[in-house]
C-alpha cells in the first residue's frame, strides 16, 4: 500500500471521536484495500455555498462525526473573527444526523458560543425561521434535502447583515462559503468541548406554525392527498393544517412517518419518476382534489392535479411557481415589492411582473441568491421550490406554500374552476409558456467541460427547424456569472445549457412561447429530441 495514504489514514483514525468510523478504516488498513481507502481519503468534504452534502462513510470524504466536528471548529473560528456568539442547530431524521448535531453543539459550545438545539427532527424551513426568529448569527440544518439514503449534509444560515447583505435567516453566499472553508481546514484537530447547550421548547415551532398560518384567512374542505415521502414533514404540517382549519389530510401512510432507509422511493425528491406514485394512487382512490407532497426535509414542494386529458399527474415547477406568482401579485397592495426567479426557470413571472408594475430580478440557481433580492415578494426556482412569505422564512418553504396552493384551489373550486384553468388563463394572456428539462450523466467528468466549451463556441446553428438568433455565455454575465451557455432561436425559443451543480450530470433548459399549449408542447418536444441528440 501507499506509504502516503498508509500514514495518512492513521492520522485520521488517530483523531477521529466516532469508534465506528474508526474502526472501519483500520478494518480497511488491515485488508490493504487501497481502492476503497483512496475513495475515502480523495480530500476534505468540500464545503461551499451549500455547506457539506456527501456520502456517510469514513474519512475525510465522506460525511462523519470527524469531517462534522472539523466544520463545526471552522465555522465556531469564523464566528470569533466576526463578533458572532449565537448559533441554533436543527436536523431531519437521516442516519447519523442527531450524531452530528450533538457534535457540532458540543463543539460550539466549547468554543464559547450560545447553543441552541431544536427540540426534534423538524423540516428545514423551522430551522430558516428559527435563525431569524431566535436572533441567532448562525443558524445551521443538518440534512441531505431529496438526496438517497446513504447522504447526508450540512446547510449554513446566517441570520443578519455581513458585507451589505441581508441574509435575515438565509443561506451563505460567497464569499462567506470561502472565509468559513478556510477556517475549516486551519481548525483545531481535539477542540474543547462542552455540554452547556440547551434544546429549545417546541415553542418555537409553534411560532413557526402561527406565523405561517397568518397566509390563510378562509377554512377549506378540499380533500388533499399529503405524502412526507419517508421524511420530516407530516407532523408540522398537520399541526399547520389544524391551526388553519383547513380539512384533515389523507396521509400517504406508507410514506408518512421519517424513515432514513427511504424504502419506498429510494430517490426521494418527488420530481424524480415514481417518487409520487403512491400518492396518485391514494389520489385515485378518494376522488381527491390535489396532492401535496414535501421532500424529506419539507422545504419544496410538488403538486399534482387531476387533468382531464391525462388524468393525474404532477405541475412542473415552473407552472406552481406561475400560479403562486400571478395569485400573489394580484393580491398584493404595495408597489414596492419585488419577484424573483431563477435564471433557468420559465420567462413568464417577469412578463407577469412587468404588466402588474412589480419589479421582477432573475439570479443565479439557488435560493441562497433568490432570498437576496430586496423587498422580496415571492421568489421560486423551476426545482419546485418556492418562497411565499420571506419575513416568516427567507428560504424555500414547502409547507408554507402548499398552504398557499391550497388556499387559492379553494377559492377556484368555489369559482367552478380549476388550477389548471388559472393556469390556461394565464397562457391566454401571455402566451403559452413550456419548459422542458433534459438531464445526461457522464461518468467522467472531464467530458462535462469539454462538451460545454464546444457549445459555447459553436452552438447549434438551428433546432427543429427554428434557426439561431443568438448566443450568451453565462460565465461573462456580468454580477452573476455562472457556467453555461443561454441561447436564443426563431419561434420564441430559449435553450440553457449548464452543468449541474450537485451531480454529475449536463442540463438542458427548454422554453417555447406559442398561442396555444398544444403548439409549445409539440414545439419542446421536437426540440428535446434535437438536443438530447446533438448533446448525447
Amino acid at each position: 500500500m501507499n506509504p502516503t495514504l498508509r500514514a495518512e489514514v492513521q492520522a485520521w483514525i488517530g483523531d477521529d471521536p466516532d469508534p465506528k468510523t474508526a474502526a472501519e478504516l483500520q478494518a480497511l488498513l488491515d485488508a490493504e484495500d487501497e481502492t476503497t481507502l483512496s475513495k475515502h481519503f480523495n480530500g476534505f468534504l468540500q464545503f461551499g455555498t451549500a455547506g457539506l452534502r456527501g456520502p456517510i462513510g469514513p474519512g475525510p470524504s465522506c460525511m462523519n462525526r470527524a469531517v462534522v466536528g472539523r466544520t463545526a471548529a471552522g465555522i465556531a473560528s469564523y464566528m470569533k473573527k466576526r463578533g458572532m456568539t449565537k448559533v441554533v442547530i436543527g436536523r431531519d431524521a437521516r442516519y447519523g444526523s442527531e450524531d452530528y448535531t450533538f457534535e457540532t453543539a458540543e463543539i460550539m459550545s466549547g468554543a464559547g458560543m450560545e447553543v441552541f438545539i431544536l427540540p426534534r427532527p423538524l423540516p428545514t424551513p423551522v430551522l430558516a425561521f428559527a435563525t431569524a426568529h431566535l436572533a441567532c448569527d448562525i443558524g445551521i440544518m443538518v440534512t441531505a434535502s431529496h438526496n438517497p439514503g446513504s447522504d447526508n449534509g450540512y446547510k449554513v444560515y446566517l441570520g443578519d447583515e455581513i458585507g451589505g447583505v441581508k441574509y435575515q435567516g438565509s443561506q451563505i453566499i460567497d464569499p462567506i462559503d470561502q472565509e468559513i472553508s478556510k477556517q475549516i481546514l486551519k481548525a483545531d484537530l481535539s477542540p474543547e468541548r462542552s455540554s452547556s447547550f440547551e434544546i429549545v421548547s417546541e415553542e418555537v415551532v409553534n411560532d413557526y406554525i402561527l406565523n405561517v398560518t397568518k397566509l390563510v384567512n378562509v377554512p377549506n374542505s378540499l380533500k388533499i392527498i399529503y405524502t412526507a415521502l419517508h421524511g420530516v414533514g407530516t407532523q408540522t404540517v398537520l399541526k399547520v393544517f389544524e391551526k388553519a382549519k383547513f380539512a384533515p389530510l389523507i396521509l400517504v401512510a406508507e410514506q408518512s412517518q421519517p424513515n432514513p432507509d427511504f424504502p419506498t422511493t429510494p430517490f426521494p425528491n418527488p420530481e424524480e419518476v415514481g417518487a409520487i406514485d403512491l400518492a396518485l394512487k391514494y389520489a385515485k382512490e378518494s376522488n381527491a382534489d390535489l396532492v401535496i407532497a414535501n421532500d424529506p426535509d419539507a422545504d419544496r414542494c410538488a403538486v399534482a392535479v387531476n387533468d382531464p386529458s391525462s388524468g393525474w399527474r404532477m405541475l412542473r415547477g415552473d407552472e406552481v411557481g406561475v400560479i403562486l406568482g400571478n395569485y400573489l401579485i394580484k393580491n398584493n397592495s404595495s408597489a414596492s415589492k419585488a419577484v424573483a426567479n431563477s435564471l433557468v426557470s420559465s420567462s413568464l413571472l417577469g412578463k407577469i411582473a412587468k404588466k402588474n408594475g412589480v419589479d421582477f430580478h432573475e439570479t443565479l440557481t439557488g435560493f441562497k441568491w433568490i432570498s437576496k433580492v430586496d423587498n422580496l415578494l415571492f421568489g421560486y426556482e423551476e426545482a419546485i421550490g418556492y418562497c411565499v412569505d420571506p419575513t416568516v422564512v427567507n428560504d424555500k418553504d414547502g409547507i408554507s406554500a402548499a398552504l398557499i396552493i391550497i388556499k387559492l384551489a379553494n377559492e377556484l373550486k368555489r369559482d367552478g374552476i380549476s388550477l389548471l384553468d388559472y393556469l390556461n388563463n394565464i397562457g391566454e394572456e401571455y402566451g403559452f409558456h413550456e419548459t422542458e428539462q433534459i438531464s445526461i450523466r457522464f461518468t467522467d467528468l472531464s467530458q462535462i467541460d469539454k462538451l460545454l466549451s464546444s457549445v459555447i463556441k459553436n452552438p447549434p446553428v438551428e433546432i427543429a427547424g427554428s434557426k439561431l438568433l443568438k448566443s450568451e455565455d453565462l460565465s461573462a454575465l456580468k454580477g452573476m456569472a455562472t457556467p453555461g451557455v443561454r441561447l436564443w432561436y426563431e419561434n420564441q425559443t430559449r435553450v440553457i445549457i449548464r452543468p449541474s451543480g450537485t451531480e454529475p450530470k449536463i442540463k438542458c433548459y427548454i422554453e417555447v412561447v406559442s398561442n396555444t399549449k398544444n403548439e409549445a408542447k409539440s414545439k419542446v418536444s421536437q426540440i428535446k429530441e434535437a438536443l438530447t441528440k446533438v448533446l448525447s
